[in-house]
């Protein structure tokens, strides 16, 4: 038997949210420590990951490890019928061909159930080694959704170069070009202030990045209010949101290859 229950279904909604643009069904591993979530986009180019601790939940029930093949368009059209401070509980048995979900009010007196239709998904584990990265930007959510929106009207791509002085990302497109540099400045106070931008480096590097899979990585923006973005060479681009105390979400973005014969 699999349980979880959220108090606020705005949460679930949020997160459902930024990855379904990404992928269209994927397997949700749920364990006696929490819920994981991998999967890689149709084209092979961005991958999500999410993980959620059992301890984030209100309640959390596993009895054993369990996959579940989850349509996330069907899943999101669901969680739409729920009021964002609607209690919302999932529970499944073992060898489930349903996701039971239901949403309750926060007065108590409405209660609304849900059956989703499992799916049988046969989906590659990638292995995501750990990294010594040469450059994390850690700045705000929303600051990085709005950068990304403003460069969107210039061109398809964004070049992310990080140095010791800040961080500048820039577009280039038949119109025009721009670019927008955050310098890096020290927080001062434990928190720091959400709208301050800190570059950790060991040696300066750049990416350029394709901003149509940048423009869904920024629906997590409202799941956290700061992201870190994380740069090496020869490797993937990961952006990371925190999920309140609970988890993070993760998505890494392979770079564009320059054409050596333009």
């Amino acid at each position: 038997m699999i349980e979880a229950v959220l108090p606020q279904a705005s949460l679930l909604k949020k997160i459902i949210e930024a990855i379904k643009e990404l992928v269209d069904e994927a397997n949700f591993d749920f364990s006696e420590t929490g819920i994981r979530l991998q999967a890689m986009d149709k084209s092979h180019i961005a991958l999500s990951f999410l993980h959620l601790r059992n301890d984030g939940f209100s309640e959390y029930r596993c009895d054993r490890s369990q996959t579940l093949g989850i349509n996330l368009n069907s899943f999101s059209k669901i969680l739409k019928c729920a009021a964002n401070d609607d209690q919302v509980q999932v529970k499944a048995t073992d060898k489930a061909e349903t996701l039971a979900i239901s949403f309750e009010s926060a007065s108590k007196d409405r209660v609304s159930e849900f059956n989703l239709k499992l799916m049988d998904i046969d989906i590659d584990s990638v292995d995501v080694p750990d990294m010594d990265y040469q450059a994390t930007v850690s700045m705000s959510s929303q600051e990085f959704a709005r950068i990304v929106r403003d460069l969107m009207s210039l061109g398809d791509a964004v070049t992310i170069d990080a140095t010791k002085q800040g961080v500048r990302f820039s577009a280039n497109g038949d119109d025009g070009s721009g670019s927008i540099l955050l310098r890096h400045k020290k927080l001062i106070d434990d928190e720091g202030s959400a709208a301050s931008t800190t570059v950790d480096i060991t040696e300066p590097v750049n990416h350029s990045l394709a901003l149509k899979y940048l423009a869904n990585f920024a629906k997590a923006a409202p799941l956290a209010d700061r992201v870190t973005i994380n740069l090496i060479e020869d490797a993937p681009v990961m952006f990371e949101f925190k999920i309140s105390d609970m988890g993070q979400i993760r998505f890494y973005l392979a770079p564009q290859i320059e054409d050596d014969n333009e």
